[in-house]
Formats: C-alpha cells, structure tokens, sequence
C-alpha cells in the first residue's frame, strides 16, 4: 500500500510517500520559522494560509521523488490533531479533496502517534512494547507502548511541556525563535556548573513533570546578574542541563518501574543533542536499547503521519465522510487499528 501522508498541525508543511512493502520513498518538508520569527512565536492566521500556499506543489514534487504518479497512491493520511484547529483543517481538506478525487481511502492520523512511532522507521527498529518518552513544544509524557494504539499513560507535565519551557526561556534570554535550537546553540558555548538550577519532581514518587520552577529560576538568575549579556551561555547550558537530566532520571524510573530495558525518544527534543548523550550513557550502563528517530524525523514531518496511517490503514481502519479534525486530542484516547 503507497500512502501519501500529510502533515500541518502546526507551523511545518510535510509530506511523504510511505510504501507498506518498500519503506519510506520520499519525503518534503517546508518550515515557517523564519515567517513566524517576526512575531516571536506562530501566528496561526499566517500558519493556515501558508499551508494552503504550499501543499500542491510540495505535493507534486514528493509524488515525483517516490517514482511514481498520483494515480498509483491508495491512500492518504493527514493529521488530525492535535494542533492549531486552523492549520489542521487545511491538511484535512486537501488530503480529502485529494483522496475523493482519486477514489481512494483516507485517515486522519494523531500528531502525537506519528511521533511516537516515527523510530520505527529506523534502522534496527524498536519492538513492542517499550516506554517511550515523548517530548515537544506542548507534550511531556512517558508512555507504554505494548502495540499500535496500546498506549498507558505513566507521566505528564504538570504545566510547561520541556520544549515550550526551552522557548520561553531563550526568550526572555532574548535568543530569538524557535527557542528551542536557539537555546541548545548557546549552551555549547557556556558552562553548565555556571548556575545550580533546580530539578522539579525527580524525587516525587509518580513519574510526572514540572518544568515551570526551572525555567523560572534561568530567568531570575538573569535579573540576579542584571541581564548581563556574558552570562547568556552559562545560564543557557545550566538550564539545557537541569531540563535534560530531570527527563532522563524518569525515564530511568518509568523503566525500572515497568521492569523494561527498550526507551524510545520521540518529539520535537528528541534532538537535543545533550539529551542524546545523556541517555545513551544511562541505557548503556543498565545494558538497555535506546531509540531516537533520524534528526529531521524528531520536528515535525509527513514521513511518520505516512508511516502510522499506514500502519492503521493496513489493518482496515480508514476515515467516514465527514472532514473531522481535534485540536486536543489525548493519545491515551487511541485504540488499537480495527
């Protein structure tokens, strides 16, 4: 089965072609960030127009780069949610104008499970079950996966999600945007034994996050040295450090507590470089498996929204008439493909 996936939940347009028997044969991506830039942050209005603009031609160039033509696709998935309502519809519409058009099935695909599997698209891949730890701009969670739409939630942020946490920090550093790679560029040239920042809840006994304390205490340690500029990189690599720590010491408890030894790292943060290493050291002293998605799978794209409709499509699940999008939307809602 040749599945056209899309995605536009947020600020991203991306595309693929997943094939059931061949792997991934293309992929596209287009980034707003330098749009958004501007305003410090996505603007949604602007969001949905420019999906609008690029998903035809973006379109038609990745049906090309997988070899093959519209007429050969079966299916279409698209994301659904969750995200910006605005920029989900404008996926949801072109995936299913194009599905109607070419009389083939279509789906719409949880945002946070094209994530969570995306490391399946790798080489070895992961097998269930094993915990995973999601992490982006707007999730936190450490979730068990013992199959496609088996999921437990374990743990979740109390309040800022570790990313969104990195963005309002690098802001208020006055890093630009997106924060997020803004903020890890600046700790590699600083010290990360510059400022003793707390780690929230490593010792509570659930397996839930608190990220809010954290980026708070960057933030008054910047008014503490009157927002000068030369500690900019220390209090950047002191925060990227305590953040990144805090997710590895919970995934070591979701692990033990699970009695699991296979992490998979999935999201947005997921490529943070220091939560890499960091995790590879700890998996590697308790002799575990650790899996990341390729780098520019960790953002958001159209190869792991291609990849898990697939996935469901197979199995026989497809969508109704209806163009249906969740802007939130649990993924402990999902259930296993029909």
């Amino acid at each position: 089965m040749k599945v056209l996936g899309i995605e536009t939940s947020c600020d991203e347009t991306g595309l693929a072609v997943y094939d059931t028997e061949r792997g991934l044969l293309s992929h596209m991506l287009y980034s707003q960030a330098k749009i958004h830039a501007e305003y410090g942050g996505v603007v949604p209005e602007i969001a949905s127009r420019d999906h609008v603009r690029k998903w035809v031609n973006l379109t038609e160039k990745c049906v090309a780069e997988a070899g093959i033509s519209l007429d050969e696709l079966d299916a279409v998935a698209y994301t659904a949610g969750p995200g910006l309502a605005g920029a989900l519809f404008t996926g949801a519409v072109a995936g299913r104008v194009l599905a109607w058009t070419l009389g083939i099935k279509a789906l719409g695909v949880h945002h946070m499970e094209g994530h969570l599997l995306a490391p399946m698209l790798e080489t070895p891949a992961p097998a269930f079950p094993f915990v995973c730890l999601l992490v982006s701009g707007g999730h936190t969670q450490l979730v068990k996966v013992d199959g496609v739409g088996r999921y437990t939630l374990l743990g979740d942020t109390l309040d800022d999600a570790v990313g969104e946490a990195f963005d309002k920090t690098a802001k208020m550093l006055g890093l630009g945007y997106p924060g997020g790679p803004a903020l890890a560029k600046a700790a590699t040239r600083g010290s990360d034994a510059a400022f003793a920042f707390p780690r929230p809840m490593v010792r509570s006994d659930d397996l839930n996050f608190s990220f809010s304390g954290l980026k708070t205490a960057a933030i008054t340690a910047f008014e503490k040295v009157n927002r000068d500029p030369a500690s900019i990189d220390d209090i950047a690599a002191s925060f990227e450090l305590a953040a990144v720590d805090i997710l590895a010491i919970k995934c070591q408890k979701a692990l033990q507590q699970e009695n699991m030894n296979s992490l998979v790292v999935a999201g947005g943060v997921a490529a943070n470089l220091k939560l890499r290493a960091l995790l590879d050291q700890k998996m590697n002293a308790i002799g575990g498996d650790l899996f990341f998605p390729r780098l520019e799978f960790c953002t958001d794209n159209g190869a792991m929204i291609a990849h898990a409709g697939a996935l469901r499509l197979v199995a026989g699940e497809y969508a109704g008439d209806e163009v249906v999008v969740q802007p939130r939307w649990s993924l402990s809602a999902m259930t296993p493909p029909i």
